[in-house]
């Protein structure tokens, strides 16, 4: 793996019997995604289906499309708050000591104790998916989970969340369960991401697994996730989506900034921003605020602070500060004025198309992570073009001539580049006529010769360009494949002898 990746950080450690304790291990791709992306962490410790029940730790967060994308990864010996406190400060120096504004766990003493002492600053939320199973085995009715969730994870005004827990509990009776009351107690520190990455995980790792397998197949899933960005990268870039609403100016704006998946999550709040009425405004020496409601409910209203100057706005649904997206009532206003583009002040960078267009910087380990990542994503379309075109011959052969002729022009472009440039221009060779027999007739054309190895005309495998790139391969995969099990072979050895 270190070959393959020169950025790639891993730990560990072992106890006083020299076997393996606890491996973090986190690649360049995931460091750099975590620069971008590292200002929410999911830190999930439930995941135990390998040959050792060790437990899995994934630290996770979002991307640009509302993907899960994992920062770091850890197996681990044990979960008390001395391991919790390693992993995490393993994760900063990984991370060049960048911490996140806010971190998700499932609410579990050990982790609790964790993040305050290493993140005593950091807000501290529990997931929604772990809070969901654990209502399952605290109240015995069915029916009580999925009122649970729908409220749990609904987009609720706070006294009509309020309204509805209320008529919850007494439904089922269970307003002296202290599990119900803790709950309410820590209702504003709920979220979820956690159940969706544990469906994919499951899907490439299990039970049976070492511990050097159990990292290596958890890699392809590491590598299946960022195929999947890649295709939404594609979507974004070339994609134009129609326009559906009467604010014509705002929602293009929004659909060139945003990636796609962004946008079509915003798009709603222009429709709704139709059904809106102002119903005051009040000019203040600092700002001017605008009461706003929905059509035909002025009983339910909200104020949006515009502080001209800084092109600021401010909604009371704070829903702005919840998803980084502006609302409908703040949609509102900037028709009402006029506005024509979204102001930079409601504009979160992670979630717009632009965000990795600084990781074109040609230096240093940003351009290392984004040309292991490319490669990754070009195997993978590789891997699918060849599952169709393999299939048909005449598919096979054109497909073969096409990424042979690609290869060799890429590849004499940068042999020339590398060639010094004189003053005097390059001659041709010089046109070479038919020679002729004795009877003055050209002579027979002689059968072109094919190489075995790409099995295109002109050359042989002696001199095919690509004989020595295969040869390099061999070499480099041979020593890829020593490097991932120096990671692990010793404490899997260890281990399987201890069991």
């Amino acid at each position: 793996m270190r070959l393959k990746d020169p950025q790639l950080y891993f730990k560990a450690c072992h106890d006083s019997r020299g076997l393996l304790h606890n491996l973090f291990w986190s690649d360049g791709i995931s460091q750099l995604d975590y620069r971008l992306f590292g200002d929410v962490i999911a830190f999930d410790a439930t995941y135990k289906k390998n040959k050792y029940s060790c437990p899995l730790v994934i630290f996770s967060g979002v991307n640009h499309h509302n993907q899960t994308t994992v920062f770091a990864a850890a197996l681990i010996a044990d979960e008390t708050t001395d391991t919790y406190v390693w992993l995490l400060r393993q994760l900063m120096f990984a991370m060049k000591g960048k911490t996140p504004t806010s971190i998700i766990t499932d609410g579990a003493m050990a982790i609790r104790n964790a993040v305050r002492d290493v993140f005593p600053e950091v807000r501290h939320r529990l997931c929604a998916w772990h809070l969901i199973r654990n209502a399952t085995s605290n109240v015995g009715n069915p029916s009580f989970t999925p009122k649970f969730r729908k409220i749990m994870t609904g987009d609720y005004e706070i006294p009509v969340f309020k309204r509805k827990w209320v008529q919850l509990i007494e439904e089922f009776g269970i307003e002296d369960k202290p599990w119900v009351i803790n709950m309410y107690e820590e209702k504003h520190i709920t979220t979820s991401r956690c159940e969706g990455l544990h469906s994919v995980v499951g899907r490439y790792v299990g039970s049976r697994y070492d511990l050097t397998s159990f990292v290596e197949h958890f890699q392809r899933c590491v590598a299946h996730m960022r195929f999947n960005e890649f295709n939404a990268d594609y979507e974004s870039t070339c994609g134009v989506p129609v326009m559906q609403t009467c604010i014509e100016l705002l929602e293009r704006y929004a659909a060139e900034l945003y990636t796609h998946e962004i946008f079509l999550f915003f798009r709603p709040f222009f429709s709704r921003a139709g059904s809106m009425r102002v119903l005051n405004i009040d000019n203040t020496d600092d700002c001017i605020k605008y009461i706003v409601c929905k059509h035909g409910r002025p009983d339910f209203t909200w104020t949006v602070d515009f502080r001209q100057e800084e092109m600021i706005f401010m909604c009371t649904c704070l829903r702005m500060e919840s998803f980084g997206i502006p609302c409908e009532n703040i949609v509102k206003v900037l028709v009402d004025r006029d506005i024509r583009e979204i102001p930079r002040s409601l504009v979160l960078d992670r979630w717009t198309k632009k965000v990795k267009s600084a990781l074109n910087d040609p230096c240093g380990f940003t351009r290392d992570a984004v040309v292991i990542s490319r490669q990754s994503a070009l195997v993978e379309f590789s891997k699918q073009l060849a599952a169709v075109a393999a299939k048909v011959p005449e598919r096979y052969e054109e497909t073969r001539d096409l990424i042979m002729g690609l290869y060799s022009s890429y590849k004499a472009a940068d042999e020339g580049d590398n060639q010094p440039h004189s003053g005097v221009a390059r001659s041709s060779n010089p046109y070479v006529h038919p020679t002729t027999g004795g009877s003055g007739q050209p002579s027979k054309k002689k059968k072109r010769q094919r190489c075995s190895v790409c099995q295109m005309e002109g050359h042989k495998k002696t001199t095919c360009p690509w004989q020595k790139d295969i040869d390099n391969n061999v070499i480099e995969n041979e020593a890829i494949g020593s490097d991932d099990g120096d990671m692990c072979t010793e404490a899997t050895v260890e281990l399987d002898s201890d069991s």
